[in-house]
């Protein structure tokens, strides 16, 4: 079986293929589940798979699903690390906790965000403060999220964002766009009004994580940022912080980050990364995203601009639905076997660093 495999399309799959995998492996599992429904009305839940033993002193996170559109990239390596049988490479007094699909609804329903319509990953602050602002997507926000989505639109609306982007330059463009806005509640990157359901569940997990953990890793698997199948270890800690150094440290320097620059990703607020971190100062964390490349990054910001107008205005199952749905694929999931054999790569290669860190600790 090639890596390749192990990967699914959709989450009703790639959930039946993760659960049959974990019980193979003698895997302690636990739901959470959505009062949310699929597309067809079916029960949502983020699964959780527990492997070794329970009173183990360091942990191994790995978390796929946290933007619906990218689950099928975690899940895979998810699925193939329980198949093939790797959890029996932990080290002694090392666990490792599979959490699958942290946002069911947006991978059942092909949408990066909650059934809040938020971008989980920034509704990690704390809502009875005050809340970043964020000026740049405010004027961009009716040329992001337009009434209707015909040729003429797409075309003066496509000018005006290029206009946006030639005056502020590309990183100002990126950052206005997708760094989190918490002001339009219908638009893109819309990180809330309050905790959503899959931030809670999330926080219910690791807040019942065993009193003995002392070092915890965390791979968070995303998509649609960087070369094409590439994975880009993205640092979720500020620079100049133990946590970043330890970081450096196990993956031997090949790591970014949005703050200093270095990363396919504009500077970012309410992470789920400082958010759970913020909440557990007992233990140590080294929480990275693993963002692999998909397709250039205009097309992928057109996909979640098509996509929010679908969501908004259009019909799922129309003409224009299924091609808009399938472009999102093609820029978050792609089905590629050999994109999909980076992914495995470099996700196994990842995964076997953090391990021999926390060993090393």
């Amino acid at each position: 079986m090639r890596p390749a495999d192990h990967f699914t399309a959709g989450y009703a799959e790639g959930r039946d293929r993760f659960l049959r995998a974990a019980e193979a492996a003698g895997a302690l599992t636990s739901r959470y589940e959505s009062p949310a429904r699929g597309p067809e009305g079916e029960v949502l839940t983020t699964d959780c798979a527990w492997v070794g033993p329970r009173e183990a002193s360091r942990l191994l996170v790995t978390l796929s699903g946290t933007h619906g559109t990218e689950g099928p990239c975690g899940s895979g390596v998810q699925v193939g690390w329980l198949e093939r049988g790797l959890w029996k490479e932990l080290p002694a007094d090392t666990a490792a906790l599979l959490v699958h699909a942290v946002n069911p609804f947006g991978f059942a329903h092909l949408r990066r965000e909650t059934e809040e319509n938020v971008d989980l990953n920034r509704n990690f602050l704390d809502f009875a403060a005050a809340l970043p602002e964020n000026s740049g997507y405010d004027a961009l926000h009716p040329i992001l999220c337009p009434e209707s989505w015909d040729e003429a639109t797409l075309a003066e609306t496509g000018a005006a964002l290029e206009a946006y982007r030639r005056e502020h330059g590309p990183a100002a463009f990126q950052q206005a766009l997708s760094g989190g806005q918490y002001r339009h509640a219908d638009g893109l990157f819309f990180g809330g009004e309050g905790p959503t359901r899959a931030r809670r569940a999330l926080e219910a997990i690791f807040d019942a994580l065993p009193a003995t953990l002392r070092e915890v890793a965390v791979v968070d698997y995303h998509t649609g940022l960087g070369p094409y199948g590439h994975g880009e270890r993205i640092v979720d800690h500020p620079p100049g912080t133990p946590e970043y150094a330890r970081a450096e440290a196990w993956y031997g320097g090949d790591v970014t980050s949005p703050d200093t620059g270095t990363s396919t990703s504009a500077p970012l607020v309410g992470t789920n990364g400082r958010g759970i971190v913020g909440r557990d100062p007992g233990r140590r964390y080294t929480w990275i995203a693993l963002e692999y490349g998909t397709q250039p990054l205009d097309r992928v910001f057109g996909a979640l601009r098509a996509r929010n107008w679908l969501w908004r205005r259009g019909e799922w199952d129309s003409p224009r639905g299924r091609e808009i749905r399938a472009e999102l694929r093609a820029c978050f999931a792609p089905e590629d076997p050999a994109w999909r054999d980076m992914v495995w790569e470099r996700g196994l290669e990842t995964e076997r660093l953090a391990l021999k860190g926390l060993t090393e600790e």
